[in-house]
């Protein structure tokens, strides 16, 4: 019972211990701390276990190490003390452990072989490097030996033996010949693993003299050559009298004919052999065979399958090499040489042996002072190694004692530590292959709380994304870690936070409200610590409009967006992927800054685009696929089948279709007989669909080609297809379109559309034409034609019915009967004319014809209508004859009345009809003499106003251009414009119309007047002409003013005539504005828009204005405006009235004549900018204004 106790009770000290030593502080990588805590040595660089130099050069031993305080090193040599200051050749490099052993100055590497080791010591403990042998590399010469020619019956094997020196490393070998050459090798010849040259059976091609084995020395970079070997390949062809007159009796009987051979095995010899390789280590088994034709080598392993991945086959697979070996590759490994003769094979046995390897290197341990650890060195290996420990260079077993270390086996417990603890442990592990060394310390440290996380740190994360806010600390015993937020905050807790162990605070998902100030504590027995840092939540990245699917047409241009949104305190970078790799290096991809442009699109362009946007916290992409499409490729191997006399099957295989469905193909062919190199259409079959049956025609020599087609449009068209010519065969067909129409009054001409050269069926193509005439009991006559359109039949009737039929013919016989068409023989001139015309006239510009229609016997040909020709005679009113212009109207068809539209009022027409057939017209009715009655007349032809007085002013015009009737009257209207542009009273006046002129008196001086004037006849009143005029100044009130001013001179008048000259200036100012309230009417604005080169400023010698001419009729007044120079206005110039001012008005003229009162008239427009009246203004025209 005590004693199940006391290995209960071990059992839970070990796996206390191990819970301890999972919880041993961790020191962190932070180079300042490092430099400030005390630390064991650490050995952190030294020299191979196996360390061959160069016995040219400084042997140089490394040995390197860390610790707190920097350690101090030391050498032993063959396992006793090295003194290096007693060894003039050798020195320690400054603050290093690695020695230099100078042996360019004359030192021997060989003296110094040996196994030398490395000690790093400081206050807290020893570090050792591992036994570094040394060993200087060799490169002997070649021992010099007699090499014999070699000669060798054709088919026979041959082993040319390399031997090389013994050399250190083992050098690499390679055969050469004299010029440098590296021979040959290949499954007959080849070299070995040992460096020897294996010919399977030799071939005459093998002679030569100058077989020469290299061995390469890497190490001391130097090549040794053996001497060269010679080799005589004979064959029984080849041997004469004076070789066989040399040859021994032996050698003649070697030289028989050459014969076939199994295959035999070079190496390994025997049939079975044995391998020892280590672990990790690159297995080689090679088997080389001789034989007759040459071997093939096969490997397998006995009982199991060759290991995947890590077998590979070198040499022509002579070799077989399985890379880092381990226990489970040991078994049985057999090659098999094989010819057509038979076969030979060898077993390897392969046992994989093991130098020891760790299954746990003990590692460092930080403890605070009472605290429990462990070190455990744990190794495995073939056969099982030794573990040893010691400590800080000597074995534990004699080191000092330690009351709280306990070695047990490979593991060693430390319980309640001191700070006296602290010491360096070394484990080794070794079997008979090799050793393990490593260095692990105990380090015991009291320190109070650090923290590492440097201060007021700032962390930026995006929205809704983890943070994670680093406290980096340090301290023995191991600190305790609280969070805060803020500086005075509450401790946080709670599911919303994750505390790691390393003192990181983690918000696993951070908010807007989540910025601000953290602060870190950390606090041990020893004291206490803390630190702030700082969080920045931003907004994430967003792709808000992404790239879209795109279908483009191959040479067009594409464009695909990226818009994006981003925190404003983010600077983001967008980057654009094709296919999940960089865009071409093609100047037709463009790059903008929110979209991707590709130009000239071609079909290396198809596939996925990708935007990347980055900042410096997040990372958002979006992708959209280009699809490029084209017309669909050619269809090719097109393939005839099945082919008969009427019909052929058609095959092929469809070309690209470019990422656009083919929808359909077009078949084409082409007639290589009787239109080579014309391609005409055939059918048209669904996209679907690769082959078809096509209907044929005989006597044709056949091509096709197909076509394909998609929504992007055709294809080029395929290669054509083989040539297919079909058999002659009758006719099946007549022409078409055949009609007998006369080209003159005897004859008949038949015309028809011939057969296309494929629808002739056969050679010798011709038409057998047949006409008789309709409705008389005649025959029928023919004639046959040859392959022409066209035949004349003379002496016919004029304008007779004819039946037709023409029908085709070849050299196998005739077509179908043909059906039969109605023709007639040529047309003549109608004999007679219309008769009984009569004419309706509707009014003065429309009449209405009527006529009785002709017999159709006397039209000879057909009737295609009636024609009228009407002219003018005269106009009544001026009874002048001018130049008589005829018109005609023709009226299809058997019509028989018209209208006559556009005739000119009070004028006398004459007309006649005439029949018109396919010939031509026919003779003219009798004359018919018709009146129009009177109508409106035109407006006179000008207007002038002249003579313009103070109270009268003097009017001309002339006569209308076109009366249309007897003028009656004339009507002249007018009415006063003041200077605000307002219109007054209209006033009208009826004058005969013998009448050219007119004075009109008892005007208002000063005043503009717009007159509208037009001519009547009985019907009614004409357009009209409008002009404008002005009544000039009045010079006797003008002179009274001067007067008035040269009395004002008078001194005693002064200042009663500076406010007169005050108040004038006022009312001067107050007309102004009034007069540009305004404004100017729309006509003005048209003339100043177009102004009339001939328009003339007032006169300021005789103080008269300028007359005003508009543009148009119906139009508001202009101002200022101006007449030509001749005073006369033309009809175009003047179509001015009173519509748009209205004809009502509110107003009267004052006893002197001047307008007062409103104008209720419609409101004039805005002027337009400088175009003002060029009438000068005047403080008598001003006040005129206000009357």
């Amino acid at each position: 019972m005590m004693k199940k106790r006391s290995i209960s009770a071990s059992k839970a000290s070990l796996v206390l211990f191990l819970c301890q030593m999972i919880s041993a502080l961790d020191v962190p990588l932070d180079s300042k701390l490092l430099e400030e805590l005390s630390q064991p040595p650490t050995i952190t660089q030294q020299s191979p276990k196996d360390y061959i130099v160069d016995p040219r050069e400084n042997i140089v031993i490394q040995c390197e190490a860390k610790g707190k305080p920097p350690p101090s090193f030391s050498w032993t040599r063959n396992g006793t003390h090295f003194d290096i200051d007693k060894d003039a050749q050798v020195t320690m490099k400054p603050n290093s452990g690695t020695l230099v052993v100078n042996i360019m100055n004359g030192g021997k590497a060989e003296a110094y072989e040996g196994v030398y080791q490395c000690t790093a010591r400081n206050e807290r403990g020893a570090a050792i490097s591992n036994n570094i042998v040394i060993r200087p590399s060799r490169s002997p010469l070649w021992t010099k030996e007699k090499l014999e020619p070699n000669h060798v019956r054709e088919g026979d094997s041959l082993v040319l033996h390399c031997r090389p020196p013994v050399g250190l490393p083992p050098p690499i070998i390679f055969w050469m010949d004299n010029a440098f050459q590296r021979l040959p090798q290949s499954e007959r010849v080849s070299q070995g693993l040992n460096g020897d040259l294996y010919f399977s059976n030799v071939q005459p091609e093998d002679t030569r003299e100058d077989y020469i084995c290299y061995a390469r020395f890497n190490h001391t970079q130097t090549i040794q050559q053996k001497q060269p070997i010679s080799v005589k390949v004979f064959s029984m062809d080849s041997l004469n009298d004076t070789i066989a007159a040399n040859l021994s009796d032996t050698d003649i009987y070697g030289a028989k004919p050459v014969t076939e051979r199994q295959p035999i095995l070079l190496t390994p010899t025997g049939s079975t052999s044995t391998k020892v390789e280590l672990r990790g280590n690159v297995l080689l088994l090679e088997c080389i065979a001789a034989g007759l034709p040459t071997p093939v080598i096969r490997w397998i392993k006995e009982g199991g399958e060759l290991p995947a991945n890590r077998t590979f086959f070198e040499n022509f697979k002579k070799t077989l090499k399985i890379t880092d070996v381990s226990e489970a590759d040991s078994g049985n490994y057999k090659c098999i040489a094989r010819n057509i003769l038979g076969s030979a094979h060898h077993v390897i046995s392969v046992t994989v042996k093991a130098a020891p390897y760790w299954i746990t290197a003990p590692r460092n341990l930080v403890l605070s002072p009472g605290e429990d650890g462990t070190l455990i060195c744990r190794a495995n290996g073939n056969p099982k190694p030794n573990i040893s420990w010691l400590a800080n260079g000597v074995p534990i077993s004699i080191a000092p004692e330690d009351p709280s270390r306990k070695v047990d086996g490979d593991t060693i417990i430390f319980s309640h530590v001191q700070e006296r603890s602290s010491a360096v442990y070394q484990c080794n592990a070794s079997n008979e292959y090799g050793y393990l060394l490593a260095n692990a310390f105990v380090n015991v440290l009291a320190e109070p709380p650090r923290i590492l996380t440097p201060a007021n740190k700032l962390y930026q994360v995006i929205a809704d994304s983890p943070a994670l806010l680093d406290c980096a600390y340090f301290g023995s015993p191991k600190p305790e870690i609280e969070w805060f937020r803020g500086v005075k905050g509450s401790i946080l807790r709670g599911s919303e936070y994750i505390f790691h162990d390393n003192g990181t605070l983690e918000i696993p998902v951070a908010q807007k409200d989540s910025t601000g100030t953290y602060t870190c504590v950390a606090r041990n027995e020893l004291g206490k610590i803390q630190n702030e840092v700082q969080l920045e939540v931003k907004d994430p990245t967003m792709i808000i409009k992404q790239p879209e699917y795109k279908v483009i047409q191959r040479y067009g241009q594409v464009s695909f967006e990226c818009i994006i949104k981003h925190d404003t305190t983010l600077l983001p970078t967008i980057i654009w992927l094709k296919d999940n790799g960089e865009l071409p290096d093609d100047e037709r991809f463009l790059v903008g800054k929110d979209n991707l442009t590709i130009m000239n699109v071609t079909d290396k362009d198809d596939g996925t685009y990708t935007c990347i946007v980055n900042t410096t916290l997040d990372s958002v992409s979006a992708s959209a696929v280009l699809t490029v499409v084209a017309r669909p490729n050619p269809p090719f191997d097109l393939e005839l089948t099945g082919q008969l006399e009427r019909s052929v099957e058609l095959s092929w295989i469809p070309g690209d279709e470019n990422n656009s469905p083919i929808t359909s193909f077009v078949i084409e062919y082409e007639d290589g007989l009787h239109e080579p190199g014309v391609w005409h259409y055939q059918t048209e079959v669904p996209g679907t669909q690769t082959t078809v049956q096509l209907k044929l025609s005989p006597y044709v020599n056949y091509s096709f080609r197909v076509i394909a087609v998609n929504e992007i449009g055709r294809s080029q068209p395929s290669e054509p297809s083989e040539q297919y010519l079909t058999k002659s065969a009758n006719p099946d067909e007549n022409p078409s379109n055949v009609q007998g129409i006369g080209s003159e009054p005897d004859n008949l001409v038949i015309t028809w559309e011939s057969l296309k050269g494929f629808q002739s069926n056969g050679p010798g193509l011709q038409y057998k034409v047949s006409w008789r005439q309709k409705d008389v009991d005649d025959e029928w006559t023919s004639v046959i034609v040859a392959n022409v359109s066209k035949y004349i039949v003379s002496g016919t009737p004029t304008f007779v019915p004819y039946e037709i039929k023409v029908q085709a013919l070849n050299d196998l016989g005739y077509a179908p009967e043909p059906s039969e068409v109605i023709g007639h023989s040529g047309e003549d001139l109608p004999m007679v004319a219309p008769g009984n015309v009569q004419v309706h006239v509707i009014n003065s510009t429309l009449a209405k014809v009527h006529w009785d229609p002709v017999p159709l016997k006397t039209v000879r040909g057909h009737l295609q209508g009636y024609k009228v020709y009407y002219w003018k005679v005269q106009s009544l009113s001026r009874r002048s004859r001018r130049h008589v212009e005829k018109k005609i109207l023709t009226f299809r068809g058997n019509k028989t009345f018209g209208m006559l539209p556009g005739l000119e009022p009070y004028s006398s027409y004459k007309l006649n009809v005439r029949v018109v057939n396919g010939k031509g017209e026919g003779p003219a009715s009798p004359d018919k003499v018709f009146k129009t009655p009177e109508g409106v007349p035109s407006s006179p032809s000008f207007l002038k106003i002249t003579n313009p007085t103070l109270d009268s002013l003097t009017l001309e015009w002339g006569l209308p251009t076109h009366p249309n009737g007897i003028l009656t009257s004339y009507i002249l209207k007018f009415q006063p414009i003041n200077n605000t542009h307002e219109l007054g009273p209209l006033v009208e006046i009826r004058i005969p119309a013998n009448e050219s002129s007119l004075i009109l008196k008892n005007l208002n001086y000063s005043t503009r007047y717009k007159f509208y004037f037009n001519a009547q006849t009985s019907v009614g009143s004409g357009s009209q002409i409008t002009e404008e005029a002005v009544t000039i100044m009045d010079e006797g009130k003008m002179a009274m003013a001067s007067r008035q001013v040269d009395i004002a001179t008078q001194g005693w008048f002064i200042g009663l005539m500076c406010a007169v000259a005050l108040l004038i200036l006022i009312l001067l100012i107050v007309c102004f504005i009034r007069r540009n309230k305004g404004g100017k009417y729309p006509v003005k604005e048209k003339e100043d828009a177009h102004a009339d080169p001939e328009i003339q400023p007032m006169k300021e010698d005789d103080g008269t204005f300028g007359e005003y001419s508009d543009a148009e009729d119906h139009k508001p007044l202009k101002k200022g405006s101006r007449t030509p120079s001749d005073r006369t206005v033309k009809k175009e110039d003047s179509d001015d009235s009173l519509v748009d001012y209205g004809e009502g008005v509110n107003g009267q003229f004052n006893e002197d004549g001047s307008f007062i009162g409103q104008y209720s008239g419609k409101k004039e427009k805005e002027p337009a900018e400088g175009n003002e009246s060029s009438e000068a203004p005047s403080p008598v025209n001003a006040m005129n204004s206000f009357v």
